[in-house]
């Protein structure tokens, strides 16, 4: 499993491929006759298409469904006629209805529209001959990062592009409800789904027969989002398996030689949806998929959305993936048409399989210079000189490179150039004035604007600045935790530095893309990244802090200061919380309401590892802490860690909070280092007059654990578990 999945130890030995603009070609030549040419695609073993209204001939009269439909009507008490019909009513609401005409509609305007909204769209050749290999040897299932509504859109109009068979696409139901542009999607390959099932057998069976014929008779490649919607922050969300584990069955139950499945890394320069998305992550709901809005929003055009990178990664062979896994012949037992839950080794595969896709998604995931500035100028929000800028913008290029982060970065321009452009791509979230360059937030209340206001606003540019920076976490988040773990570590021993490495890594688990069981491996490859720079020295027993990698372990540590304030906010609000039994969906709402009374207040107390209190008003980090999706995560979290237990009343869920654990866990977080580097508090000092101080105590201890040792090499490790006090 992990030779086909998990890249070396070192990312940046992988060889990527070069990336060519697709769009060259269409503003050469005639947009309508690239639309109407001869398309003529390869096919899954040179098979005839099938027609729509065969395809549902032969899912209605498929003897899984023809099963179920039978178990419903005895269990309703209805006739299997009406069973039957309802059965048909649901795939015809469901099922796409693929026509060449509406896609050649689709591939002329969407050349108008990718011309005006993008410089280049650049895509890996490579990439694209290896898919269409596949498509032809095996069913095949592409699985793009999610990002955009352009993702599915543009996903179609490259494979048309490049004559590979058009995908058939797993659609929310929102969009069957746009007039016209809701039909039209279903006639270019779309299908539409509800967000949850809520237990509907029949429409599971439907759904998931659907699904599986047409991959098994290869009708078409399958293409779904692991993470189930658009991440509104810029990270990768934690997978859904729903879907995943339906297109595995037929591998699992001998229906299909192999299934080949395709990780697609969709990145941009600026994404269209920018605003919206922090308005959306501080409350605003979320606007209707309509007709009129997509009309109103044609303003788009008359902007610039830079560069867009669309990366095929390799084909991953199910079968690959089962050798030694899973006993297939265990399915042999029960006829195939049965219903039958999946045995404990495939569900332990499908799971282990999504998070691992989606880090071949990040890992090839093209990064632009803007996402190193954002970085840069979310750690220094009173600004930066543009040199110091552009010289830290340099040095954390060099680090990004050395850890494998897949940049692209003009070798061929000076530093300046390259940032400044940056910097005017993102005008409406950066500004220069007097030689410096910091957000553009702002600083005070304009006429009639409430406090209320005035934060909303900064949330929303520092939220939207934060989506770029979050964009590369990925690449620095494994070092980041061993950076905080090294400080906070009582000792330098590597079991030690361990336990609080994993401490970090449990309690992320839900904010990051952290495989689980996998973090012995975490570990060994942060400490590996952390000596190939040179910030640590490691040893068969023991790793520390280099002299020079002060620097470097500052600036990761403060990636982290974010999520370590926002995550003690959510402890905080929860120990203070009066009500016994808060309902799950008021959490969000009063979560948010209590981080915004801390940054009205103008004051966060925070607690630097020296011991010192440090009144940081209007500190733009506290900002993050508004965001529903950190929110969620913080939940998540302290329900894994058995301090927030979920319990189901009727129809409510509600939660009840162990505040000695929660606050045993905001204890700890208080106390994990910051982002102020020692010179940072020597500055401070010295502003207030103050006199040295000298170091503060030591963190409190670990909360108590679930301790189990086991050996990997000739170092011992821990793998640690909450435990109820």
């Amino acid at each position: 499993m992990a030779s086909v999945l998990y890249s070396p130890r070192d990312p940046g030995l992988k060889k990527r491929d070069e990336l060519e603009d697709m769009l060259e070609e269409r503003r050469r030549s005639s947009d309508a006759r690239h639309a109407l040419r001869c398309y003529a695609p390869a096919v899954y073993k040179g098979l005839a298409p099938r027609e729509a209204s065969a395809l549902r001939g032969a899912v209605l009269q498929s003897d899984a469904l023809q099963h179920v439909i039978g178990q419903v009507s005895a269990e309703c008490g209805e006739r299997r006629e009406l069973v039957q019909e309802e059965a048909a009513h649901l795939l015809d609401e469901m099922a796409h209805r693929l026509r060449l005409g509406t896609v050649r509609f689709f591939a002329y305007v969407l050349s108008k529209v990718f011309k005006t909204l993008f410089r280049s769209v650049r895509v890996n050749e490579e990439g694209v001959q290896r898919l269409q290999q596949a498509i032809q040897d095996h069913p095949v299932v592409l699985l793009p990062s999610h990002r955009s509504y352009m993702d599915f859109l543009m996903m179609s109009y490259i494979l048309y592009t490049y004559d590979l068979a058009l995908p058939v696409i797993a659609a929310g139901m929102d969009f069957m409800s746009m007039k016209v542009v809701g039909e039209m999607l279903r006639m270019s390959g779309a299908f539409f789904i509800r967000r949850s099932f809520g237990g509907d057998k029949l429409y599971w069976a439907v759904f998931s027969e659907y699904v599986k014929t047409m991959l098994r008779t290869g009708y078409a490649p399958i293409e779904f989002f692991l993470e189930g919607t658009r991440s509104r922050t810029g990270k990768s969300l934690t997978p859904k398996t729903g879907l995943l584990n339906i297109v595995m069955e037929p591998f699992f139950k001998g229906e299909v030689f192999d299934i080949h499945l395709v990780p697609v890394s969709i990145s941009y320069d600026r994404i269209l949806e920018e605003s919206l998305y922090a308005r959306e992550l501080l409350g605003v709901p979320k606007p209707k998929e309509t007709t009129s809005g997509l009309l109103k929003a044609r303003q788009i055009l008359r902007e610039d959305y830079g560069v867009m990178h669309v990366y095929f990664g390799h084909p991953v062979s199910v079968r690959s993936l089962a050798q030694g896994r899973v006993k297939r012949s265990q399915y042999n037992l029960v006829p195939r048409h049965i219903p039958q839950r999946p045995c404990l080794a495939a569900q332990a595969l499908v799971g282990e399989a999504a998070f691992r896709l989606v880090r071949l998604q990040e890992q090839a995931m093209v990064l632009r210079p803007w996402t190193l500035v954002a970085t840069l100028l979310l750690q220094n929000p009173d600004g930066m000189d543009l040199p110091v800028l552009e010289e830290q913008a340099a040095w954390l290029r060099r680090l990004a490179l050395s850890f494998g982060a897949f940049l692209d970065w003009p070798d061929c321009k000076p530093c300046r150039e390259v940032v400044g452009a940056g910097l005017a791509l993102h005008k409406n979230l950066a500004r220069v004035s007097g030689g410096r360059a910091r957000l553009a937030v702002a600083e005070t209340p304009g006429v009639g604007q409430t406090a209320e206001e005035l934060a909303f606003d900064r949330a929303v540019g520092v939220l939207s600045c934060a989506s770029y920076r979050n964009q590369i976490l990925h690449v620095f988040i494994r070092p980041a935790l061993l950076s905080v773990a090294l400080q906070t570590a009582n000792s330098s021993r590597k079991d030690e530095v361990y336990t609080c490495f994993n401490f970090l890594w449990t309690v992320f688990s839900n904010e990051f893309i952290l495989c689980p069981g996998a973090s012995v491996q975490d570990f060994e490859e942060a400490c590996y990244l952390l000596g190939k720079c040179c910030a640590v020295q490691e040893s068969q027993q023991d790793i520390v802090m280099s002299e020079g990698g002060h620097a470097t372990l500052a600036f990761l540590r403060a990636l982290l200061d974010p999520f370590l304030q926002g995550y003690q906010v959510v402890c905080q609000y929860l120990c203070k919380e009066t009500e016994e039994n808060l309902r799950e969906n008021k959490f969000v709402p009063a979560a948010r309401n209590f981080a915004l009374q801390l940054i009205l207040a103008g004051v966060l107390t925070l607690v630097a590892s020296g011991g010192r209190s440090l009144s940081l008003a209007g500190t733009l980090k506290c900002y993050e802490a508004l965001s529903s999706d950190l929110q969620k995560n913080a939940l998540a979290a302290l329900v894994q860690l058995e301090a927030v237990t979920k319990v189901k009343v009727g129809d409510q869920v509600t939660l009840k909070v162990n505040r000695r654990a929660a606050s045993s866990l905001e204890d700890m977080l208080e106390f994990l280092p910051r982002n102020l580097s020692t010179r940072d508090c020597e500055r401070e000092r010295e502003a207030a007059g103050e006199p040295e101080r000298s170091p503060g105590p030591r963190p409190p201890p670990l909360p108590r654990w679930r301790v189990s040792v086991h050996l990997r090499g000739s170092a011992v490790y821990r793998d640690c578990l909450w435990l109820e006090p």
